[in-house]
């Protein structure tokens, strides 16, 4: 063999081990990522997946009124979880306190199948759900939900919209509530990007919206999952306007945005149950 051959067999050996050694890792990030890296946008998960996962998240609104009540600024448990053949379960429940200082919640309940991708964790999928909620005042609503995602080793984007009917004769006859986010890895299991929302978007064409108009939120967000994988965090925010508005209110309504102009930041911890 001279050493010609030998020179071009080392190239090509050390070729293959770099591109194994890129591909473990990329599969070691891979299988560490977070169950929900987004705040306001549902993800899907599969079966290669952490199966089960609870999460506490917290609002905090700068000049807007109640950042503890109804209007969507307050606390959240969820619990999120794969119930096989690409259905995802996800559930809610909300705590605020009223003018008088009791507690009540709210609670809400989704189940979401992927019907493009879903087998893989990294690539498209789409999927579409139904579920029913109860908000602080007791008003039951169904909702429909349509998720779309993309995950790859250094990339990560989710858009949801979601269709709410709620029961009660001084609600609008569909809300429409539309999120999406993008993010990008800085390293390891850091990543970064921002996240947009628009809530009651049914107020750009209805004058009479019934939770006060079209409401909008677009700021940076930031998702960590810890070298172990057990635990992720979440963090996103910015100002909230309304891009259209009215003299109608319903802040028993289940809500991700405060009920006023201003400045609201959103905090998730979720902590998976099993590896």
């Amino acid at each position: 063999m001279t050493k010609r051959t030998l020179l071009l067999l080392l190239t090509i050996t050390t070729g293959f081990t770099s591109i194994a050694q890129v591909n473990e890792k990329d599969e070691l990030f891979l299988s560490k990522r977070t169950p929900e890296p987004f705040l306001f946008s549902k993800t899907t998960l599969t079966s290669s997946d952490v199966p089960w996962s609870i999460d506490y998240s917290a609002s905090y609104g700068e000049r807007v009124s109640g950042q503890f009540g109804f209007d969507g600024v307050g606390q959240q448990l969820g619990l999120k979880g794969y119930l096989g053949k690409k259905f995802t379960l996800y559930g809610l429940a909300a705590f605020g306190f009223d003018p008088e200082h009791n507690v009540k919640s709210a609670q809400q309940v989704e189940i979401i199948h992927d019907f493009i991708g879903g087998t893989m964790v990294h690539g498209l999928k789409l999927g579409v759900g139904l579920g029913v909620g109860r908000d602080f005042s007791s008003v039951v609503s169904i909702l429909s939900r349509a998720t779309l995602s993309y995950d790859d080793i250094n990339w990560k984007a989710g858009g949801n919209v979601l269709l709410q009917k709620s029961f009660s004769a001084n609600r609008d006859a569909v809300d429409i509530i539309s999120s999406i986010g993008f993010h990008h890895r800085f390293f390891g299991n850091l990543y970064g990007g921002v996240e947009a929302v628009g809530e009651d978007l049914e107020g750009f064409w209805d004058p009479e919206e019934a939770e006060g108009g079209a409401k909008l939120l677009v700021g940076p967000s930031l998702n960590m999952t810890t070298r172990d994988s057990r635990m992720s965090f979440s963090v996103s925010g910015g100002p909230v306007f309304y891009a259209t508005q009215n003299q109608a209110s319903n802040p028993d309504a289940i809500r991700e945005l405060p009920a006023q102009n201003g400045l609201t930041v959103r905090a998730k911890v979720i902590f998976n149950l099993s590896r």
